[in-house]
């Protein structure tokens, strides 16, 4: 499911601002990004995210506005640049040149100087990005489940057509079975070997044929999925995995069903019956 939220909070002069988007994906993907002086928050927020989330991609990106009350503070360590001056003239003396030190170059040499920022630290930091991260979470579920509604308003329409179908099949059905009756007669005849109705053999033949043909335990079955389709739907928990699952057994069942079928209109409407359930599946992929 895709979506996207934004959340806010704001303490000790400091604004946290949160921003949460989702695409699709199978399983959970969480990437947390966070100021590296707080990676130590970064299983919590995980924690915080898994609790409502349970599957597709979701970035999370967290960063801090620091107001006018928040200081930095310039350390300088002279043990450090003391060594990088010894050093320098003993090299300069080692090759002969004149070692010139200004303040600037001392600017350069790195851990010299070292600018602390004392804006915020994990305690205080921690309660104001979940409050803002509860707040980017909420409104990202919120578009969410708007696109889940738009989806599930389309499979619904789409499971009253395989509905449609189905009766459709269970019509054709007996058709089959006399279709089979009226050629075997008429290949008997054109052989010269005519049989009546009744004869035992011709019954036998027709009743096991009828039995390899009939499809009305896929029909019930397929039924079924469908009338469990719609209630997981209505549920309002997490359904993506028993959905994808329901339209591989939907699909099984008309495969089966075509498998069976031994008449022309009843294999175009099994045909016609797992081109929607495609398009089904490749909207369940979308669904958490």
């Amino acid at each position: 499911m895709t979506g996207f939220g934004r959340g806010e909070a704001v303490g000790n002069g400091v604004v946290w601002r949160v921003e949460a988007g989702s695409v699709n994906r199978k399983q959970l993907e969480l990437v947390v990004q966070l100021p590296r002086e707080l990676n130590e928050l970064e299983p919590s927020l995980r924690n915080q995210l898994a609790e409502k989330l349970s599957r597709g991609r979701v970035q999370v990106s967290i960063s801090a506005d620091k107001g006018t009350g928040t200081t930095s503070a310039l350390t300088v360590n002279s043990d450090l640049a003391r060594q990088y001056a010894a050093a320098l003239l003993e090299l300069s003396n080692k090759l002969g040149v004149q070692a010139t030190i200004s303040s600037a170059d001392m600017t350069r040499w790195p851990g010299v100087f070292t600018l602390a920022d004392s804006g915020w630290d994990v305690k205080e930091a921690q309660p104001l990005i979940e409050k803002a991260l509860s707040q980017a979470l909420t409104a990202m579920l919120a578009m969410r489940r708007t696109e889940g509604d738009h989806l599930k308003a389309d499979i619904n329409s789409r499971l009253d057509t395989l509905t449609a179908m189905l009766q459709e099949a269970a019509a054709l059905t007996p058709q089959v079975v006399s279709r089979y009756r009226d050629v075997l007669r008429q290949r008997l005849t054109d052989a010269g070997l005519p049989l009546p109705l009744e004869d035992e053999r011709l019954v036998k033949e027709i009743a096991l044929f009828a039995d390899r043909c009939d499809i009305s335990e896929e029909i019930t079955r397929a039924t079924s999925h469908i009338a469990q389709f719609r209630t997981y739907m209505d549920s309002g928990e997490p359904v993506g995995r028993p959905l994808d699952f329901l339209s591989q057994e939907l699909f099984r069942e008309f495969n089966t069903m075509g498998s069976k079928a031994n008449h022309a209109t009843l294999a175009q409407l099994v045909v016609k019956a797992k081109t929607e359930l495609e398009k089904i599946r490749e909207q369940v992929q979308n669904i958490e």
